[in-house]
């Protein structure tokens, strides 16, 4: 995602301001909460915290989701439902998983009955729901604590929802103000309570290179290593990598620098040329990154173009993975 939302280390980095202090133990505890979540994780869905794990003859070498984003012009002008997301999924572009954006359902994360009727129709058109994407409800590295403990608390209702519709992660984002390392600070504090949340409920809190400093490599991998838990890590956007200013961070540089904590990816997708190839991203030499870092989950369809019609760009994007997918797959089985 990117024009809908503003801004895939060790204890010591911890010890500096008191807002950001950790107990030892209790992080301990956290850790070994988050082998549970994998395990959990890893008997529901082949993409988890362990995402990266291959099982030897597993094919194909990855699976195609589609992201609800791709279809957000048609959503948001009401031509479409998000309970039908699934169902369009499946009979329409023949994808079977699915990841969900939370502004189509704002106001519903705690409507038990809607959530069932998005898990059901799911289910019924066997369609697995992978994630939520969540933006609009605060900085989680906001500079004052009081601000910042609040977005923790908004984002606990999604996590709950993604845990009732069966999904393996939130994404979320990683935005905050201040100088390069205070935001790294903050944001790692925000994350961390978060995660430490979602750990109970066996829920990945993953960020998304999405503008700003999270768009530097650099910057959200030591976000990643200052929260150290094992259900946080990113969603690699190969698109997303406008930092401000006019200025835009290498884009292979930064998925290969986001690959070794990705639990998802998202296969930005804007033009495409006559061949069928993506004009801004070389997607084979994007996937060799990706399956280099041993990722062997769900890559999402995030058609974000205006040359095509949303089915159009959608199809085109699925079609090109599928080509790299076919052509990588001797070397990478």
């Amino acid at each position: 995602m990117n024009s809908h939302s503003s801004i895939k280390t060790s204890t010591s980095a911890r010890s500096g301001a008191k807002n950001f202090a950790s107990n030892v133990s209790r992080r301990n505890f956290l850790q070994a909460a988050g082998l549970c979540v994998a395990a959990g994780s890893l008997s529901a869905s082949p993409v988890g915290i362990l995402a990266r794990t291959h099982d030897v003859g597993q094919t194909p070498i990855f699976r195609i989701s589609l992201a609800q984003w791709s279809l957000h012009r048609a959503l948001n002008r009401g031509k479409r439902d998000n309970l039908d997301f699934a169902k369009a999924a499946k009979e329409e572009f023949g994808i079977e998983a699915i990841e969900y954006v939370n502004q189509f359902f704002k106001s519903k994360a705690k409507d038990k009955a809607y959530l069932d009727q998005m898990k059901t129709r799911a289910q019924d058109h066997g369609v697995k729901s992978l994630l939520i994407m969540v933006d609009g409800e605060g900085q989680l590295g906001a500079a004052e604590e009081s601000a910042r403990q609040k977005t923790v608390d908004n984002h606990k209702r999604w996590v709950e929802a993604a845990k009732h519709l069966g999904c393996h992660s939130i994404r979320v984002n990683a935005s905050s103000s201040g100088s390069f390392q205070e935001q790294q600070e903050r944001a790692a504090d925000g994350l961390r309570r978060l995660s430490e949340f979602a750990a109970g409920m066996e829920i990945n809190v993953i960020v998304e290179n999405h503008g700003g400093l999270s768009s530097n490599g650099e910057w959200l991998v030591g976000v990643i290593k200052r929260v150290d838990l094992p259900n946080c890590g990113t969603l690699p956007d190969f698109g997303n990598f406008n930092v401000g200013r006019g200025k835009q961070y290498d884009r292979y540089k930064g998925v290969t620098e986001l690959m070794p904590f990705a639990k998802a990816v998202s296969a930005k997708s804007h033009v495409f040329d006559e061949n069928g190839n993506e004009k801004r991203t070389d997607y084979e030499k994007m996937m060799r990154i990706v399956l280099d870092a041993g990722y062997r989950g769900y890559v999402g369809v995030e058609y974000e173009g205006s040359n095509l019609p949303e089915p159009e760009g959608i199809l085109a994007t699925k079609k090109l993975l599928e080509r790299v997918r076919e052509k990588l797959t001797a070397e990478y089985s």
